[in-house]
């Protein structure tokens, strides 16, 4: 039997009728059981409570999808203490067998992709490609970081020896119990790819995910409960994000946090974790302000699809995202006719579970209100090249938290070319020289992503030496800036834009959850 296809973020050639019939056929079966209720796990039991949170359609936000008990402090308190007891004898456990039980839970994503996928097309409103690749995502992440366990002997290595009867070992121990706060556009691999790689490092986790895409971290907890994880080990908590978020990263037993987020809420948790008796690990990923370059060697037709798909894929709503765009003036022209016919021809806006459509709606009302600011302050300075519509005007969107894709012409000195917006919004600019348009992007606080066209390996070779981004594309037709998988990009934030100086997908993730120990025994 062959393997099923991998839908990946830059997978576009592939006879796709198969893959639709069954997602579809698993969207109508969560359709038909709306309305559901779905427990907090503490302890490896379901904790119902006596409060519950609403999780709406944003595609149409008089659906109720379904309902998620929430916790209370004496509850979390309860989490953890399990989970404190829990890790201990999972940090105990032969590095092996952590490993195994990581690898089974890969495999049971992935069988259950089709029905994780439809759940993230209902709550997030990701489009089905989209939302296929997340789930594929978040199965390679498993599989990826226990490799890394693998390729590391466990990170148990010998040291050196300054006596013939000495012995010393190095090793990376667990830190304890990780706060593990995930956010709602890639709610399973983000979710799973910081939790598996806690485990992996012989850490306990509490997973609280967004209020906005909870289901998603529930099928993370029932693959590694299926796979043989231990009760205890992994925890779910359903509740007020902001206030559940503080308490998870302010209690006494938490050892370290994974978060991504805002930079706002990532500074804050760096800041509350350093300010007890000693210092605790804070592995954050904070969101970006991600630029792309089109240089006069550039070929239009690639910059223009890679530009588009990267703006506006899941809505503008990814930390990737290309959301400002330098353009060389003597392409400009040429360049921009090219984009706006490749977004018209691309970009079908409606309910995201339906194949034909590209764009679904963003995440809720603050996304719109925010778009809308960001396009009202644009007209003011700028020029609108494609969309700047309020949706809530138009009747085929007036049920969802729709937002019009967005490309406005601005002077790279407004805010639209610092501030993140989070949504479908892309400016615009042009450049006389590629050092100098570097320059201007890296004034931004935020060092992602970034990407560039052109047809001169002298320019690639500038921007890479000299752009302050983490994950750098050149030429890369399926977006500008976005599309990185596991052991294939690593995805690490400079400046703003992260924390640690080692990132998610890449080779380094699994060890900075673990600390180090060394051990000399004489002999």
């Amino acid at each position: 039997m062959s393997k099923p296809f991998k839908i990946t973020y830059s997978a576009l050639n592939a006879n796709m009728d198969q893959i639709h019939a069954e997602f579809d056929q698993a969207y109508q079966a969560l359709r038909a059981e709306l309305g559901w209720t779905t427990p907090s796990i503490i302890n490896g039991k379901p904790y119902q409570g006596d409060r519950m949170n609403r999780k709406m359609n944003p595609a149409n936000t008089g659906e109720l999808i379904a309902q998620y008990a929430v916790v209370n402090d004496t509850v979390l308190n309860e989490a953890f203490q399990a989970s404190k007891t829990a890790q201990k004898a999972w940090g105990s456990m032969p590095w092996q067998e952590r490993v195994a039980i990581t690898r089974k839970a890969a495999e049971i994503m992935r069988d259950r992709r089709m029905k994780i996928a439809a759940l993230m097309t209902l709550e997030v409103g990701k489009n089905r490609m989209e939302s296929l690749g997340d789930a594929e995502e978040s199965a390679d992440l498993l599989d990826y970081y226990a490799a890394q366990m693998e390729q590391a002997n466990g990170f148990i290595q010998a040291l050196g020896k300054l006596s013939p009867n000495e012995r010393t070992q190095d090793v990376l121990r667990p830190y304890g119990v990780f706060s593990v706060i995930a956010p709602f556009n890639f709610p399973m691999a983000l979710g799973a790819g910081m939790t598996s790689a806690a485990l992996l490092g012989g850490n306990s986790v509490i997973l609280k995910p967004s209020d906005d895409a909870p289901g998603t971290a529930y099928e993370i907890y029932l693959a590694y409960r299926d796979a043989g994880l231990p009760e205890g080990v992994l925890q779910v908590v359903f509740g007020n994000g902001p206030a559940l978020g503080e308490s998870m990263v302010k209690h006494p037993h938490c050892d370290g946090v994974a978060f991504t987020g805002s930079k706002g809420v990532g500074m804050s948790i760096i800041r509350t974790l350093n300010n007890g008796a000693y210092s605790k690990p804070a592995l954050v990923e904070l969101g970006g302000k991600n630029a792309a370059f089109v240089c006069e060697s550039a070929d239009l037709e690639k910059a223009a699809s890679g530009c588009v798909r990267s703006a506006f894929g899941l809505s503008g709503q990814k930390c990737s995202a290309l959301s400002r765009l330098y353009v060389h003036e003597s392409v400009y022209s040429a360049f921009i006719e090219k984009l706006i016919t490749a977004a018209k021809s691309l970009l079908t806006v409606g309910d995201a579970s339906k194949k034909e459509i590209y764009m679904g709606p963003v995440i809720n009302q603050k996304a719109v209100e925010r778009h809308l600011q960001a396009i009202n302050e644009a007209k003011a300075i700028g020029k609108i090249l494609l969309g700047g519509s309020d949706l809530r005007e138009n009747p085929n969107f007036k049920n969802g938290h729709f937002a019009d894709p967005t490309i406005v012409e601005l002077p790279s000195t407004s805010r639209h070319f610092k501030d993140e917006f989070f949504s479908p919004f892309l400016a615009v600019t042009k450049f006389k020289s590629l050092p100098d348009a570097v320059h201007e992007a890296n004034k931004a606080e935020y060092g992602l992503t970034s990407g560039i066209f052109t047809g001169k390996k002298e320019e690639i070779d500038f921007f890479m030496d000299h752009i302050e981004a983490g994950v750098l594309y050149a030429n890369r037709a399926t977006g500008a800036t976005t599309g990185a998988w596991p052991g294939v990009q690593s995805f690490c934030g400079w400046k703003g834009s992260g924390a640690s100086g080692k990132g998610g997908c890449g080779p380094y993730y699994v060890s900075q959850f673990m600390r180090e120990q060394s051990r000399t025994i004489m002999e």
